[in-house]
Order: structure tokens, then C-alpha cells, then sequence
């Protein structure tokens, strides 16, 4: 007997229930052989394992079908329970390019034309860097594809990884333990999982090991196998430190490397690994290199217009010195 609870935070329960409880009688007809409990937002599930995981797989797509429509009849609710989960959705329902169902019922997609790019070349390499400026949605569309990957059980975990370049020798005088001191420096990506998983389920997964955020240094001697990894701010390591994280690549692994060689945080710039990355693995097979340009800033409308104004900047600066 396997106990197993599942958190519905990303919906109003109301939504998934329904009223007084209607909808979730349908559920518990549908899986006999579970003892199913509710509570506001919590499911305790009580069963064999394989019929737990069958029975987590329709409240996902549950949660899903009411994220897209907003609201789920009770024939909606019968074709999804008697629908094959080996053959997807029931007719009428399409997920489009929506790459994960986010907290709120928040649809999560690509919305720009290299953030597609970035999601297609994915389907057909196991290594991706993707370089551009700020605001392009880089990592967060690696992230939501890591989400996505998982699961759907491609992977069995994931690992976030940035340079903590900022901290250097200045660490010491941070406040806090190790973690203390580094979260500032992961924070951008606990954001991001924050908008696509449930609190609950993502503290879950980070005290599990599932999901690991740790700085680059940690990657060194590790093998990475089943996992979806993500290097963010790339720029920022040096050509040793990318060469040691891109070798840590295992069995049935998803590389994305992400960063703007624009903005190199390390004491040398030219001690970044990015730029000659770029060149060394632009023409391995099963690597892809995906450039963000300023079309694909998706922050406030003023991103894009100061991104420009440097630019012609340190334009005319380089010609100056040349």
C-alpha cells in the first residue's frame, strides 16, 4: 500500500470538485481500487502505485482542461476519466504551443519567434546554447521546457545551475550560511519555477533532490545522467569552468546553456567561455545554437529602446579605439 499526496494550488478546488463534491464522486467511481481523501487543496491518495501514478496523470490533465477553458462540465469530466492516457486529451482539447500549465492556470508558451526556435531545436539536440540580450526569455523557456520534460517523465530530474560570480571574494562577508549566501544569486531561477510549480510540490522536489539549484562550482565531478540541466548566465564562466560543465553530460540528458556576451560580469572579459563555445560546437551534430535578438524582449516596451542606446554606444566606443 503506497500513500501519496498530490497539492491542486495552481486551481480553485471548487473548479476541480465541483460543487458539493459532485465531480470529485465521479472521480472516486472511476478509481475503485483507490482510497481517495479531499481537503481544500490536498488529495490524499491510498493504493498500488501504478494506479496512484494512472490516477495523477487525470488530475493533471484536469487541471489542465479547466486552465484552458475555464470550466469543465461533467461530460468534460467523463471523456477525460474514460480517455486512454497512452493516446492524450480527448477530441477537442489541444494543447497548441503551450509548453506547461503554470500556477493560476497560467498558460506557459513560446511567444517569440526564437523562443519557438529554441523549443523546436530542442525536439532534435541534446545540447542548445541560447545567446542573447536581456528580457529575450532564455531561460525561461529552458526552464518551462525542463518542467515540461519532467513531467512527462523524459527526465528524472532537474538541475539549475548559474556562476556566482558576483559573490567571489566578497562571500565571506554575506550573512547566513553557504545557501544564504548564494540564493541572491539563484534567485531568477526559483522565480521561474515559482510561476510554473505548485509551493508545496516544488519544496517537496527540492528536499527530494529532484530538482537541485546549485552554483557551477558544485557541477565538478558529477555525472548527470536522466536530468535536464540548464546553465544560465553562461557569459560568466570562464572557457575551463563551461568545458568541465558541458563534459558532465550522461545518459539521456538535455543540455541548455543560456547567456548574453554583452553582459560579462567576470574581472576579464575576455576570460569568458561563451564566445569560444560558440565557435568550438557550432557545427557538432546534435548541437544547436539559438541567437535572441531585440525582437524578442518581452519586458516593458522601454527594455528594448535602452538595449538599443547602449548599443550605439559601445558602438561608436569601439570604433573611437580602433
Amino acid at each position: 500500500m503506497t500513500e501519496k499526496t498530490l497539492y491542486l494550488e495552481t486551481l480553485d478546488p471548487v473548479e476541480i470538485f465541483g460543487v458539493n463534491h459532485l465531480h470529485f464522486e465521479k472521480i472516486i467511481q472511476a478509481f475503485p481500487k483507490l482510497k481517495l481523501v479531499a481537503r481544500g487543496n490536498e488529495i490524499r491518495v491510498m493504493g498500488e502505485l501504478a494506479d496512484i501514478e494512472l490516477f495523477s496523470r487525470k488530475m493533471e490533465a484536469i487541471e489542465q482542461w479547466i486552465a484552458k477553458y475555464r470550466s469543465m462540465t461533467e461530460s468534460d469530466l467523463i471523456r477525460i476519466l474514460e480517455q486512454d492516457p497512452e493516446t492524450g486529451f480527448p477530441e477537442g482539447f489541444s494543447e497548441e504551443e503551450v509548453l506547461v500549465y503554470g500556477n493560476n492556470g497560467k498558460s506557459i508558451k513560446a511567444r517569440t519567434l526564437n523562443q519557438k526556435r529554441l523549443v523546436e531545436e530542442y525536439l532534435h539536440n541534446d545540447l542548445l546554447l541560447a545567446v542573447g540580450p536581456a528580457g529575450t526569455g532564455k531561460t525561461y523557456t529552458a526552464i518551462a521546457l525542463a518542467v515540461k520534460a519532467f513531467k512527462n517523465k523524459s527526465v528524472k530530474k532537474i538541475i539549475l545551475t548559474r556562476p556566482a560570480v558576483e559573490a567571489g571574494e566578497h562571500l565571506g562577508f554575506l550573512p547566513g550560511d553557504m545557501k544564504d549566501k548564494l540564493d541572491p544569486y539563484l534567485q531568477p531561477l526559483y522565480d521561474a519555477l515559482h510561476d510554473m510549480i505548485p509551493v508545496k510540490k516544488l519544496e517537496t522536489l527540492m528536499a527530494e533532490g529532484t530538482i537541485q539549484i546549485a552554483p557551477l562550482a558544485y557541477m565538478r565531478g558529477r555525472t548527470l545522467d536522466n536530468a535536464f540541466v540548464i546553465l544560465d548566465e553562461a557569459q560568466n564562466a570562464t572557457h575551463r569552468q563551461l568545458k568541465m560543465f558541458l563534459t558532465r553530460m550522461g545518459k539521456n540528458a538535455k543540455f541548455i546553456v543560456t547567456g548574453d556576451i554583452t553582459q560579462i560580469d567576470l574581472p576579464d572579459p575576455s576570460k569568458s567561455g561563451l564566445p569560444g563555445a560558440i565557435g568550438i560546437l557550432r557545427d557538432i551534430h546534435g548541437i544547436s545554437i539559438v541567437v535572441f535578438d531585440e525582437r524578442d524582449i518581452i519586458r516593458h516596451r522601454l527594455v528594448k529602446k535602452i538595449i538599443e542606446a547602449y548599443r550605439k554606444i559601445e558602438v561608436n566606443q569601439e570604433k573611437a579605439s580602433s
